[in-house]
């Protein structure tokens, strides 16, 4: 399952092999926002509070080009004696 936070690797597209971490899910679409991963630019138009300009962000990508990278865990002794 992939929530909010969890390390993903992408499997195809323009980023293919790319790793992130979710930023934005978006669930009635199945789609997910990556960190650094399928940059667009942007134009934006200037307003009284912002600077406008072409800006990078991120854009969603379907949930089926993702895996999720599952962190090792120690398989150590814990001690407990019988």
């Amino acid at each position: 399952m992939i929530k909010k936070g969890t390390k993903v690797k992408v499997l195809s597209g323009k980023d293919k092999k790319k790793e992130g971490e979710v930023i934005e899910i978006n669930r009635s679409t199945n789609r997910v926002k990556v960190k650094d991963i399928n940059m667009v630019k942007k134009h934006v138009k200037t307003t009284k509070e912002k600077k406008g300009g072409i800006i990078s962000k991120e854009n969603f990508i379907h949930i089926s080009n993702l895996a999720t990278i599952e962190k090792k865990k120690d398989n150590k002794k814990t001690g407990a004696k019988k």
